[in-house]
Protein backbone atom coordinates (compact mmCIF):
# COMPACT_ATOMS: atom_id res chain seq x y z
CA UNK A 1 0.00 0.00 0.00
CA UNK A 2 1.20 3.44 -0.71
CA UNK A 3 2.23 5.71 2.24
CA UNK A 4 -0.47 8.26 1.44
CA UNK A 5 -3.50 5.44 2.03
CA UNK A 6 -1.27 3.75 4.93
CA UNK A 7 -1.25 7.22 6.57
CA UNK A 8 -4.78 7.40 5.83
CA UNK A 9 -6.03 4.05 7.42
CA UNK A 10 -3.96 4.35 10.31
CA UNK A 11 -5.29 8.18 11.42
CA UNK A 12 -8.77 6.77 10.71
CA UNK A 13 -8.25 4.14 12.84
CA UNK A 14 -5.47 5.71 15.62
CA UNK A 15 -6.76 4.77 18.88
CA UNK A 16 -6.33 1.44 17.62
CA UNK A 17 -3.45 2.07 16.22
CA UNK A 18 0.03 0.23 17.76
CA UNK A 19 2.71 2.90 18.06
CA UNK A 20 4.89 0.68 16.16
CA UNK A 21 3.04 1.34 13.03
CA UNK A 22 2.86 5.36 13.83
CA UNK A 23 6.85 5.43 14.15
CA UNK A 24 6.91 3.21 11.19
CA UNK A 25 5.43 5.96 8.83
CA UNK A 26 6.89 8.73 10.44
CA UNK A 27 10.26 7.24 9.59
CA UNK A 28 9.08 6.82 5.98
CA UNK A 29 7.79 10.25 6.24
CA UNK A 30 11.39 11.62 7.37
CA UNK A 31 12.55 10.97 3.92
CA UNK A 32 10.04 13.20 2.78
CA UNK A 33 11.21 16.43 4.37
CA UNK A 34 13.45 18.93 3.09
CA UNK A 35 15.91 20.71 5.88
CA UNK A 36 18.35 17.80 7.62
CA UNK A 37 17.42 19.93 10.68
CA UNK A 38 13.62 18.84 10.66
CA UNK A 39 15.28 14.93 9.76
CA UNK A 40 16.95 15.09 12.67
CA UNK A 41 14.03 16.25 14.70
CA UNK A 42 11.64 14.26 13.66
CA UNK A 43 14.08 11.24 14.18
CA UNK A 44 15.10 12.62 17.67
CA UNK A 45 11.56 12.36 18.59
CA UNK A 46 10.60 9.24 17.18
CA UNK A 47 13.67 7.51 18.91
CA UNK A 48 12.18 9.47 22.03
CA UNK A 49 8.84 7.54 21.55
CA UNK A 50 11.13 4.36 21.27
CA UNK A 51 12.58 5.05 24.45
CA UNK A 52 10.06 5.57 26.79
CA UNK A 53 8.58 2.84 28.94
CA UNK A 54 5.21 1.92 28.57
CA UNK A 55 2.84 1.56 25.70
CA UNK A 56 0.42 4.36 26.84
CA UNK A 57 3.34 6.52 27.28
CA UNK A 58 4.11 5.67 23.74
CA UNK A 59 0.54 6.42 22.47
CA UNK A 60 0.61 9.61 23.78
CA UNK A 61 3.96 10.55 22.63
CA UNK A 62 2.63 9.25 19.13
CA UNK A 63 -0.37 11.48 19.26
CA UNK A 64 1.75 14.07 19.70
CA UNK A 65 3.63 14.04 16.30
CA UNK A 66 0.23 13.63 14.14
CA UNK A 67 0.83 16.77 12.59
CA UNK A 68 3.82 15.03 10.91
CA UNK A 69 1.20 12.49 9.64
CA UNK A 70 -1.46 15.51 8.42
CA UNK A 71 1.23 17.34 7.12
CA UNK A 72 2.37 14.50 4.53
CA UNK A 73 -1.32 14.15 3.63
CA UNK A 74 -1.57 17.83 2.73
CA UNK A 75 1.43 17.67 0.07
CA UNK A 76 -0.06 14.52 -1.65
Amino acid sequence: MALKEDIQETLRGFDDASPDRVLELLDRIRAHLRSDLTRDYLAGKIQGVRDAGTEPEKKRLCKNLVPYLDWYLQGS
